[in-house]
């Protein structure tokens, strides 16, 4: 049975156990959800992190963690979001993602914007986001390591677009 829910210390070894499937996923990154999950661990309900994860039977097989972006009053980020390559492509990444949407709108927010790489082996992963409703917004070429471009996308979660028809702009 699949069920979403905040992240409780025992769901930590699970979260850890996924992000080190995760091929895409480098060190430095797997050492940054660390980070973010020791935040969250220590300061519980202060924590500027909120973590949910997808338990199938008991089993942790997906997270995420988003938080409000700083100095914004209803703008949220998606700081990571992952399903167990054994559990992808059944829907579970669409679950986790609603659930943060669901959150992010529980705590006043408007908009969820998502950081993500440029790279070829990331085309699966903006897709998804694409599929999801969100719009790319922008690309910083060489932003993460030479030839690995940030790519940014947004929702807006109060039905208004997140982009602004050309004829719409201001000139």
């Amino acid at each position: 049975m699949i069920e979403i829910h905040a992240a409780r210390p025992e769901d930590g070894p699970g979260i850890l156990e996924i992000v080190s499937r995760i091929d895409i996923f480098n060190s430095a990154e797997k050492a940054c959800v660390q980070e973010l999950w020791n935040d969250y661990l220590d300061k519980q309900d202060a924590s500027e992190y909120h973590f949910l994860v997808c338990h199938d039977s008991g089993r942790v097989v997906g997270f995420a963690c988003y938080g409000l972006h700083p100095l914004t009053k209803s703008a949220y980020d998606l700081h990571w979001i992952a399903v167990h390559p054994e559990m992808q492509a059944h829907g579970l990444g669409r679950a986790l993602l609603a659930c943060v949407e669901a959150g992010v709108r529980v705590g006043g927010g408007t908009l969820l914007l998502i950081e993500t790489s440029g790279k070829p082996n990331y085309q699966a992963t903006r897709r998804f986001y694409e599929a999801c409703g969100y719009e790319r917004q922008a690309v910083i070429h060489d932003f993460y390591a030479s030839g690995d471009d940030l790519v940014l996308f947004a929702k807006y979660l109060n039905g208004k677009l997140a982009t602004v028809p050309v004829a719409q702009q201001a000139t």
